[in-house]
């Protein structure tokens, strides 16, 4: 996987690669690590269409200085990996495992040694399962408990760590995880999922409070550009742009959710849910936008028809009847392979936010 970086402190383009802690760590008992949402997820039968799980991975918790060695080869400026939640704090509470800490000091001060920067995520997925235990992302305490966990590593690897991403894809988390269900913890609760977005996008922001001044921060959005396809398929296309994009861009640049989305999901508008100074802190909270782009989102009306497309409808509570009707040439997943996307969103990004430096991430 690679990353485009722009600006650099020092160049105007960086090269990096990146991974994800579940993706290639296994090791998921070792030295005192707890179990995450996604240990419990790939442990139920068909979830994962071929049963694998991410106890072994790619080994990568093991093979440390190999990988410090392949990542130096290719020549790279930086790397992006992630911060697995329960091998630091096992409860997702209380109780910090210094094994866990030992281990991603190796591995930033290994980077380091190498001529390579370090961009740590705090969070990719792998929530503690006890915290999903107690209700999860819709919760306003796992935000809370975020904080206090990207604290302890940040306290930690800070000094030498000069950028930060906060999350990965908190859209995946959100209606993939709470609406669909297609990945962990595997809900289908629509409310729940935009009450998860807002905690998703607080706990942002509380880390960000830490942080700013003493590093750089940013989070990693899944945004796409979205094409309706039909004379018909307006609404559908506004709603699914509200969910994929504007849920999280309205918020992070002008402190707002979109009128459009409060009248989807009217959780959004309640402030048992969004409590006064929750946008406010939100607002501004970037020092770099992070932009994941996989495809075009090209939305016809009409019911959902296989889900052959690689996307889901379910993963867009509210919307009007939708379905998606990517073009050739696809990938394996199904999901449209067209570059000029990834044009019309840095294009239309930099606009809205010309002084927000992006990175093009994966």
């Amino acid at each position: 996987m690679t990353s485009l970086v722009a600006p650099d402190l020092t160049r105007d383009l960086a090269f990096g690669v990146a991974t994800a802690s579940y993706q290639v760590e296994g090791a998921t008992t070792a030295d005192g690590r707890g179990p995450s949402i996604w240990d419990t997820f790939t442990a139920k039968p068909g979830t994962i269409a071929d049963g694998s799980d991410g106890s072994v991975a790619c080994g990568s918790y093991d093979r440390l200085d190999d990988d410090l060695a392949l990542i130096a080869g290719l020549g790279v400026d930086f790397y992006r990996f992630s911060v697995a939640w329960p091998r630091v704090q096992p409860e997702g509470v209380g109780r910090v495992e210094s094994r866990g800490l030992d281990y991603y000091e190796r591995l930033v001060d290994g980077l380091i040694e190498r001529g390579v920067r370090p961009l740590p995520t705090l969070y990719h997925w792998d929530l503690p399962q006890p915290l999903e235990d107690a209700g999860g992302w819709p919760v306003r305490d796992t935000a809370e408990r975020f904080a206090d966990y990207a604290a302890i590593v940040t306290e930690r690897l800070g000094d030498r760590v000069e950028r930060w991403a906060t999350m990965n894809e908190p859209w995946c988390s959100a209606f993939l995880g709470y609406a669909a269900g297609i990945h962990a913890p595997g809900r289908r609760e629509p409310e729940a999922a935009y009450a998860a977005a807002h905690h998703l996008l607080l706990g942002h922001a509380l880390v960000a409070q830490q942080l700013r001044g003493s590093a750089e921060v940013g989070i990693v959005l899944t945004v796409a550009p979205v094409w309706p396809d039909g004379d018909d398929a307006a609404p559908a296309a506004a709603a699914v742009d509200a969910v994929q994009n504007r849920l999280w861009l309205d918020p992070l640049l002008v402190g707002r959710y979109p009128q459009d989305l409060v009248a989807m999901a009217p959780g959004l508008g309640d402030p048992g849910l969004v409590r006064d100074g929750d946008l406010a802190l939100i607002a501004g909270s970037l020092d770099w936008l992070g932009v994941n782009y996989y495809t075009p989102l090209r939305v016809a009306a009409g019911d959902d028809e296989s889900g052959a497309t690689g996307q889901s409808a379910a993963a867009f509570p509210g919307a009007p009847p939708l379905r998606f009707v990517p073009r050739e040439p696809r990938t394996a997943m199904g999901w449209e392979i067209e570059p000029s996307g990834l044009e019309e969103l840095l294009v239309g990004l930099s606009q809205r936010a010309p002084q927000l430096p992006m990175v093009v991430t994966r």
